[in-house]
């Protein structure tokens, strides 16, 4: 009998960051599970992935609805009988708003998928990977340059990313005792579908409107599928993949 795969699970896997890593993932011999709202773009990831051989099951969810995450994972333990690897990818950026004109259901959606998502599946993640033999596994959040330095008009996805990074702290933490690592990646200015609006130019903290560099997703893909290749008794905390002449360090 042939080794079985390893198993991932990928949240927002129907495009952008999170549909790059699950093909590189299944490229590098994971079944993958395709998590996301909508049905069509997981399929067209799964599409992708068939063509490299590789298992995947499409699994639509919500990742801020308890009831849909409990519902994926087990979808999850049902097909493949454990989990190695969670990617923590959906998120959403909210509106370009001014804080005080904001409304409280916009804050309230990018906390319910970038923060209390994460949390939500990183809940189910414990449950299956504590008790699976062998045991233990590997998570990995999506984070962002902006759990760093904000952008203008961004204090949810700001809230939020500063969050995630105490979550990846906590899971690394508490996930010791049952075998579970936790790092965190943050990235800057993939181009991808959420970046497109860098090619025609985003406010910057002095007022003006530049047009900034980006990177190809594939190479943030690498660097996970590098984070999720290393043995549970080895762990990246915390990695920065971003375009090398993005406006970040320094004054820009």
């Amino acid at each position: 009998m042939g080794v079985s795969p390893k198993v991932a699970l990928v949240t927002g896997a129907g495009s952008g960051i999170g549909k790059r890593v699950a093909i590189a993932l299944a490229q590098n011999g994971y079944a993958v599970v395709l998590a996301g709202r909508r049905k069509e773009p997981l399929d067209a990831t799964a599409l992708e992935v068939s063509r490299n051989n590789s298992k995947s099951l499409v699994v639509p969810a919500d990742v801020g609805d308890p009831s849909s995450v409990r519902e994926l994972f087990a979808k999850t333990r049902n097909a493949y009988g454990r989990l190695d690897l969670l990617f923590n990818n959906a998120g959403i950026s909210g509106r370009d708003l001014p804080i005080e004109d904001l409304p409280y259901e916009e804050w309230k959606s990018v906390v319910d998928t970038n923060l209390t998502g994460a949390f939500l599946c990183t809940q189910e993640a414990f449950k299956i990977m504590k008790t699976q033999d062998p045991r233990g596994g590997r998570i990995i959040n999506n984070g962002s340059i902006s759990a760093h330095a904000p952008r203008p008009n961004s204090a949810p996805y700001t809230a939020t990313k500063h969050a995630v990074t105490g979550l990846t702290k906590a899971i690394s933490l508490d996930g010791r005792k049952y075998d579970i690592a936790c790092g965190q990646i943050d990235i800057g200015n993939a181009a991808t579908e959420m970046a497109e609006r860098m090619k025609k130019g985003v406010p910057q903290p002095n007022g003006t409107i530049a047009v900034e560099p980006t990177m190809d997703p594939d190479d943030v893909a690498r660097a996970v599928v590098y984070m999720a290749s290393l043995p549970l008794t080895a762990n990246v905390q915390f990695m920065t993949v971003m375009a090398t002449k993005m406006p970040y360090l320094g004054r820009g």
